[in-house]
């Protein structure tokens, strides 16, 4: 019987946490996918970039949005059952309160292992991927993105200005300027000139028009009645190097221990991040992020569980729902915000003590809590 009863309210857990974390990860998602409208209207990415970004920042959201969402599904389910008289038959049949939190607390380390797998591995991979659809890029709507009577210059070392635009790709009196090295630079001017895209490939044709070639202050210009300028070799001013959440974890715990212990080797080839002295506090933070944080679930769990010492009928229940409520949502936000005040190992010992120094309390609180109820 006793089997049964856990059974179905690890399912009842299960099944709420998954309702809310994916809608609310959805519903962030959403909000997010408009900011990322900026790759197409501004950057002139496709709509296949725009979309793979996209959805590859799903799983980020979601191990952001795991620990709020377990906090809800806890205090949900206790109430739901307080509320229908549940927990009263719980407690009737032989199951005690601190074996009840404790199947919560154990059944918290499924969520535990999967927020490190999430940190450590899919999401770093995920963010990589996102940043990989950047990189291969063609740029395919830049053409929209050149209007009339404004300088343009999405892409690097390129900006381009036109006078007129009709609905046909047609261009009047163009200016360009090339910008090829420091101290080189070329200036195209073309009274018309048309859009064209061939072989996935974005192309200007130019009529009636002059280069000017600057170069250490030697200027030589040249006429032509038709050229062609090709747009895809330009590349994307949207950044491609990966922030640091984009490295893998292997290389974040070399480079920390690299640093750490004045070591002197290379990371792997593959890896793009500089590790030198100059980003260690943000290579701890990282660590903490991925290794530490993930800890704060069970706690959240033990936390949140504490309300079935309590019942309806308490009249001060609804104040002990808020108290517990906020104190909960306090160590969220604190889990939160300590990792951007961790630049160094020893801050690092400090703040990844935090979870088990609150696990303890609250553990030693319930005990107490428990025999009062004796």
């Amino acid at each position: 019987m006793k089997k049964i009863i856990f059974q179905k309210l690890i399912l009842d857990v299960t099944k709420f946490f998954l309702l809310t974390s994916i809608s609310l990860s959805l519903i962030i998602l959403v909000v997010q996918a408009v900011n990322f409208l900026d790759y197409i209207s501004e950057d002139g990415h496709g709509f296949y970039t725009y979309f793979g970004i996209t959805t590859l920042n799903f799983p980020k959201i979601f191990t952001r949005v795991m620990p709020f969402c377990i906090f809800i599904t806890i205090f949900y389910v206790i109430n739901k059952y307080e509320l229908k008289n549940e927990l009263v038959i719980f407690w009737n049949i032989g199951i005690k309160k601190i074996k009840f939190i404790n199947i919560l607390v154990i059944f918290s380390l499924v969520f535990l292992f999967a927020q490190v797998l999430l940190n450590n591995f899919i999401v770093p991979k995920s963010l990589d991927q996102a940043r990989e659809f950047i990189r291969n890029s063609n740029i395919d709507f830049f053409p929209s993105l050149i209007r009339e009577k404004k300088f343009i210059d999405a892409v690097e070392s390129l900006t381009i200005f036109v006078e007129t635009k009709n609905e046909n790709g047609e261009l009047k009196n163009i200016y360009l300027k090339d910008n090829l090295s420091n101290d080189r630079s070329q200036v195209i001017y073309a009274k018309s000139g048309k859009l064209i895209f061939n072989n996935n490939k974005n192309y200007l044709i130019l009529f009636d028009g002059s280069f000017i070639d600057i170069d250490n202050q030697k200027i030589t210009t040249f006429s032509f009645k038709k050229t062609e300028f090709d747009l895809s070799k330009y590349k994307t001013k949207t950044t491609v190097f990966p922030k640091i959440q984009e490295v893998d974890t292997w290389n974040i715990f070399l480079c920390l221990y690299k640093l750490k212990f004045n070591q002197n080797f290379d990371l792997p080839y593959n890896s793009f991040l500089n590790c030198t002295p100059g980003v260690y506090s943000d290579v701890v933070e990282e660590t903490f992020k991925r290794g530490i944080k993930p800890f704060f679930i069970p706690v959240i769990v033990l936390l949140s569980s504490i309300i079935i010492l309590f019942n309806k009928d308490n009249f001060r229940y609804s104040k002990i729902q808020y108290f517990l409520f906020f104190i909960v949502f306090l160590v969220i936000v604190l889990s939160e915000v300590s990792s951007r005040y961790i630049n160094d190992i020893s801050s690092g010992i400090i703040f990844a003590s935090l979870p088990i120094l609150i696990f303890i309390l609250g553990y030693i609180f319930l005990f107490f809590k428990l025999r009062e109820g004796k």
